[in-house]
């Protein structure tokens, strides 16, 4: 099958590999732009973009999808059975998604119709979630609107870190999108349901604020919805913190002011409104991330200071 692939971060390049892998045709590889990166602001290709040319496989890498060379190409000249788009960040024109004679399939990291948008995966980590899962789809001109030709799910672990599950999900999009296009013919389109949508926009640095008045289950998805970016947040004496793992010691009861350092040596722990948290990996301005037990003694910590001030 003749297919133009769609994708940028690392999350997609599982996929591309597959397709390659299941000896597909990839008539063209579509990324977004470099984009200046790190303290010398030198430009950097995205993972999709980079694992394109080590394949030698065509790239593309459009600033303008309505009007330009691309969209011109992919109307007229690129012949495609099919796109295939995981993660690509940006929306598709009406002109594009019609272009492939078979339309265009979407990868989704979630059971749709439940977080759409760009962070599926954060999202259902710091909702409690406790399954999330994959969704191949047929596109069309809304936010992942279009209807479900298949879906896995899969549980979430209690203490599973974004990272972890972002790359478990991974794979799991890369084996549902070769099985997708091996069944295309015999797959049945299934409408999402409206009324069960929610959305998962994309993370801002104060999604990872901590509010310990919550309880202890919910600060730690918090936290680890929020690793790597923008990462847990909160402040002690008056500078900021990055928590970076957390674990529950206790899911109900008061054990002390939300917020309140119960426990200062060997282990850190914090009192939320319901239970208690450890926190086990910490950033502190300046610093890299370090185990909390290592920053105890050094900054002389003492049970009953208060986190979130």
């Amino acid at each position: 099958m003749r297919v133009v692939f769609m994708g940028t971060p690392d999350y997609a390049v599982p996929t591309l590999d597959a397709l390659v892998a299941a000896g597909h045709e990839l008539v063209c590889v579509v990324a977004q732009p470099d984009k200046p990166q790190g303290r010398g602001q030198q430009l950097q290709a995205p993972p999709v973009a980079r694992r394109a040319l080590e394949l030698g496989l065509p790239l593309r890498q459009p600033r303008a999808l309505r009007s330009g060379p691309f969209p011109a190409w992919m109307v007229d000249e690129a012949r495609a059975d099919v796109a295939v788009v995981v993660a690509y960040g940006r929306i598709l024109p009406p002109a594009l998604l019609a272009a492939p004679r078979l339309g265009c399939l979407n990868g989704h990291a979630s059971l749709l119709p439940r977080h759409r948008g760009a962070a599926p995966i954060q999202r259902a980590i710091m909702a409690g979630d406790r399954q999330t899962g994959v969704c191949v789809m047929q596109m069309d001109a809304g936010l992942d609107t279009g209807p479900v030709l298949l879906r896995r799910a899969i549980d979430i672990g209690p203490d599973e870190p974004g990272p972890a599950l972002w790359d478990r999900l991974s794979q799991l999009t890369a084996a549902l999108m070769v099985e997708a296009l091996d069944r295309l013919p015999e797959l049945v389109p299934e409408p999402q349901d409206e009324a069960l949508a929610t959305l998962a926009p994309p993370l801002t640095r104060d999604d990872g604020v901590v509010d310990w008045a919550w309880p202890a289950r919910q600060v730690h998805d918090r936290v680890r919805g929020a690793d790597p970016w923008p990462g847990g947040q909160t402040r002690l004496r008056g500078e900021p913190w990055k928590l970076h793992r957390t674990a529950v010691l206790d899911d109900e009861g008061s054990f002390g002011l939300p917020g309140q350092v119960l426990e200062a040596g060997p282990r850190l722990v914090v009192a939320a409104g319901q239970g208690r948290v450890e926190l086990l990996e910490v950033q502190l301005p300046g610093k890299p991330r370090r185990p909390a037990r290592d920053v105890i003694n050094g900054l002389r910590l003492r049970p009953g200071e208060q986190f979130g001030v």
